[in-house]
């Protein structure tokens, strides 16, 4: 018997003796595309388009093949079509409530497929009349706050999700969609937060509704009032926003798990050992490969909360339960190489496990343990674009953490003891550390930690300026509050201070290269006035007396970086040129710093020479330092410990415009090629009469 083949609508038999026999969808299909009405000679006809299972290819196809004019023509058949899909919504069979989903999403995205040059109310005319787009609008979002909120099928929900994901990202940009007036007009909010705060439609349902939700926020939230984003600012239920901390954790920690999934991968296949062989010269490119792609979009949603919400700060700290045991999911997480995780929702087996720690010595996890993971895999590498807009969105949400008062509480609590697993670049010249030993210690310091790790990593030629800013910012807003609230974090500040010496000297080799791009006397007199922070306030907030004492052992130590930085910030003051007045601030900075090298260096080398020492041991240059404090004179410096406050609307509005296009377009390719298919819909309701 011949076998039966089936593209593009058509039916036809291999030995294609006969013509091709087009599906009955397709010929309806082919009469809603004419200009008569399909109904006038079939009465029955959008009762039984309903039934048939929707060809979206066909469908979309038909729509982008036509001209302007030709659309004109048949725009009250499309408008007809768009209405019934509506009245769809309404029935009781579930299978006509599918097909007029999909049929929504098919004719959404094939009118402004081919109307993307055209105005947001062209479109909204073709698909459903200027004069009754308010009202099918209206009828439209009540239909799926409906689906959504009830206690019907699975599926069915999810195919509301994906409507609202394809109608939302339709546009790249999406503050020119103008349909999304009528989504803020008709509000889904509480449908989304319903499903957020019901443990078995967020299992299934909540990566969709937490990206629905980040991307409805960016609606023109710069030009008007967006009442998402007055609504996501008030949310104070706790089950809420636990949920909507528990599906962000969980992305996350999929991505995580993936990347330490492919690390172990390569490390223990031939590249690894030909990496061995030839030495370590290919390090940073075999690093390169094992990248996986980044998720923006959970955490522009990540973001959003903690950006909008105050009560949202509470769960970062959370312990989930479901992540506070070390388990294997039932089957591991399907991973589609034409599908980003950026794009993708984790599996159900990932939502509904449990987190998979990357160290088997932690014991629970939280939400801003598995978000200080994933910063620091993705802040590894910002050679490219995306990478670099990835690592800039994990220093922000860092940057609002590091200014809220509560969130500081608990970063150094020392009740709240946690062993971070930081993910860190191999570089030729250190070792892998050792997971095992790493101490159970506040989360401030696992927060140090991946700042002190990207100082370090990062002084290359593409040299990521604003990056390294916001770096020090966070910095300097966590020693802000232990000054204020005179914490004692017992952490090796040393290497901190190494860290940004080491900068500053790389600042100093690479002047003329870095100064043909950037401002970098604003980055020196940020890392000055780091240490004048720990010179002028140190007393309040280093741990003990000795590691007072230790930072002015690095400062003497190292002196000859901070004279060689003076020298060239005089030498740029001193000059009439573009830079004399960044550069003379960084001299001013220097005041004390200069003072404790002029004060203690003679003294040093006076105690050498008394006890005919040539290299003094770093006890003995300390005992110098602890008898000669008393003779040093220091200048008091003010606004040390005073900053600006993070504003999203006045520095950052750029960013996250280029950054919620980037999203919309992954989720709408995501969307097109493997979410709608009918396969499991019909499959559940096989059994309906």
């Amino acid at each position: 018997m011949a076998q039966v083949e089936k593209r593009g609508g058509l039916l036809r038999k291999s030995s294609a003796s006969k013509k091709p026999l087009k599906e009955k969808v397709v010929l309806m299909y082919d009469e809603i595309f004419m200009t008569e009405d399909p109904s006038k000679c079939s009465p029955r006809f959008w009762e039984e388009l309903f039934l048939m299972k929707v060809n979206l290819d066909y469908l979309e196809g038909k729509l982008e093949s036509l001209d302007g004019e030709e659309l004109m023509k048949i725009k009250d058949n499309i408008n007809c079509l768009f209405q019934h899909c509506i009245q769809a919504l309404g029935e009781e069979h579930p299978i006509r409530v599918v097909n007029a989903l999909q049929t929504l999403c098919a004719l959404i995205r094939g009118v402004h497929q081919k109307n993307k040059s055209t105005s947001g109310f062209d479109i909204i005319n073709m698909l459903m009349g200027f004069d009754k787009a308010e009202l099918c609008m209206k009828n439209l979002m009540e239909s799926l706050d409906s689906l959504l909120c009830a206690e019907g099928s699975e599926s069915l929900k999810s195919l509301c999700l994906k409507l609202l994901l394809c109608l939302v990202t339709v546009t790249d940009n999406i503050s020119q969609n103008t349909i999304l007036e009528y989504v803020m007009i008709n509000s889904i909010f509480e449908a989304i937060l319903q499903i957020l705060s019901h443990p078995p439609s967020r299992r299934e349902h909540g990566y969709d509704a937490v990206v629905l939700l980040a991307l409805l926020v960016n609606y023109r939230k710069y030009e008007s009032v967006n009442p998402y984003i007055v609504k996501l600012s008030i949310v104070d239920d706790e089950a809420t926003l636990n949920g909507m901390g528990l599906v962000i954790a969980q992305a996350l920690s999929e991505y995580n798990r993936q990347y330490k999934d492919k690390e172990e991968e390569h490390q223990s296949g031939f590249f690894s050992a030909l990496t061995n062989m030839v030495g370590s010269m290919f390090i940073a490119d075999a690093h390169e490969k094992i990248s996986v792609q980044t998720n923006e979009a959970i955490l522009l949603a990540l973001y959003e909360a903690v950006h909008l919400n105050r009560n949202f700060i509470t769960v970062l700290a959370q312990s989930h339960p479901e992540m506070g045991l070390v388990t294997t999911p039932v089957s591991p997480a399907p991973t589609t190489p034409a599908t980003p995780l950026g794009t993708t929702p984790p599996s159900s087996d990932v939502i509904s496990s449990v987190e998979l720690p990357l160290d088997a010595d932690v014991q629970t996890s939280n939400l801003l343990i598995t978000f200080l993971k994933y910063s620091s895999i993705v802040m590894q590498d910002t050679k490219d674009e995306h990478r670099l807009h990835s690592g800039k969105l994990c220093l922000i949400i860092l940057t609002c953490i590091a200014e809220d008062q509560y969130a500081n509480a608990f970063l150094h609590d020392d009740n709240m003891n946690f062993r971070v697993n930081l993910h860190r670049m191999p570089m030729r010249h250190r070792k892998k550390a050792a997971d095992k030993n790493l101490p159970c210690r506040p989360l401030v310091c696992a927060v140090l930690d991946l700042m002190v790790e990207f100082i370090v990593t990062h002084m290359m030629k593409e040299f990521p300026m604003d990056l390294y800013v916001r770096c020090i910012q966070v910095v300097h807003k966590l020693l802000c509050y232990q000054k204020k609230c005179r914490v004692r974090l017992h952490y090796t500040w040393r290497e901190l201070w190494s860290a940004l010496i080491n900068l500053l000297k790389f600042l100093m080799s690479n002047e003329t290269v870095l100064l043909a791009k950037h401002n970098i006397f604003t980055l020196a007199l940020m890392i000055v006035n780091l240490f004048n922070m720990f010179i002028t306030y140190g007393d309040t907030f280093l741990p003990t007396p000795s590691s007072y004492d230790e930072l002015y052992y690095e400062i003497i130590r190292m002196h000859q970086s901070f004279d060689n930085l003076y020298s060239m910030v005089l030498r740029l003051s001193t000059n009439a040129g573009q830079w004399k007045e960044a550069a003379s601030k960084v001299t001013h900075a220097l005041v004390n710093i200069r003072a404790i090298i002029n004060h203690f260096n003679p003294k040093i080398e006076s105690y050498a020479a008394v006890n005919h020492i040539s290299q003094l041991s770093e006890e003995q240059v300390l005992e110098v330092v602890r008898a000669n404090y008393d003779t040093l004179t220091l200048k008091l410096q003010d606004g040390l410990d005073q900053y600006e406050r993070y504003s999203e609307q006045h520095k950052e509005a750029a960013f996250f415009k280029e950054l919620v296009r980037s999203i919309s377009t992954n989720v709408r390719r995501n969307l097109a090629f493997h979410t709608l298919s009918q396969e499991v819909l019909l499959k559940e309701f096989s059994t309906i009469s």
